[in-house]
């Protein structure tokens, strides 16, 4: 098999081909006697696993998987899939989690005494103080500050936004929508946006678990070509 012809199956260019090979994510080629690639069929099984691991696990930890593969290190291989697994996991775990918690999230809660500083709200949530400003520049939080030190105070409708926007950058949200519906359910008490954003993070683990399994079958049928 010619460059071409893997490039064919999947509108890629030969060039790419090309570079898939000299990254590792196929095993080396054998060249004629004029310094021409010879591809055979392991090839192609090869590529096919590798953009099929692509959805599933995302570039760089499919390159790890096929490089691994080709080193003959199996083991290896299977432990990035299987942090692929088990994030995948954690994802449905806090999605869940998200879900049984939006009732007290978006409820309002009265105004109280108690308040935390930059520093203990980080704590609590288990991120940076760096990160809390920079969702402070996103709008999602918008905290009063002290008038004798000017430090922030974050108050517990200041803490329900900084919990929900946790949560949904977990989910891969990006700040922009966060914010969004941050605001909505800051001026208006509203869970449809939320609602929306949780079923969309569902549908897109649900993909992401879909391609896992497309993926395996095609890397079980490429060790069965090089075993």
């Amino acid at each position: 098999m010619r460059p071409s012809d893997l490039a064919r199956e999947h509108g890629l260019s030969t060039q790419a081909v090309r570079n898939y090979e000299q990254a590792g994510y196929l095993p080396a080629a054998e060249r004629t006697p004029s310094g021409y690639r010879i591809y055979t069929e392991a090839h192609a099984a090869a590529l096919r696993a590798y953009l099929a691991l692509i959805p599933a696990y995302g570039h760089a930890a499919s390159g790890r998987i096929m490089r691994a593969v080709h080193h003959g290190e199996l083991d290896d291989a299977l432990a990035v899939i299987d942090a692929g697994h088990h994030q995948l996991l954690r994802d449905r775990a806090t999605l869940d989690t998200v879900r049984k918690a939006i009732t007290h999230l978006t409820t309002p809660t009265p105004r109280a005494t108690e308040s935390r500083t930059i520093g203990e709200l980080a704590h609590l949530l288990e991120v940076t103080p760096a990160t809390l400003r920079k969702w402070e520049d996103a709008r999602i939080l918008t905290p009063p500050r002290d008038p004798a030190t000017g430090y922030r105070r974050y108050g517990p409708d200041d803490i329900r936004d900084a919990e929900l926007a946790h949560l949904l950058r977990r989910g891969g949200y990006p700040l922009h929508r966060i914010a969004l519906v941050v605001e909505q359910i800051r001026d208006a008490g509203g869970t449809d946006a939320v609602t929306r954003a949780l079923d969309d993070w569902r549908e897109r683990l649900t993909t992401r678990g879909l391609a896992m399994l497309d993926a395996a079958a095609h890397l079980g049928r490429y060790l069965s070509h090089i075993s």
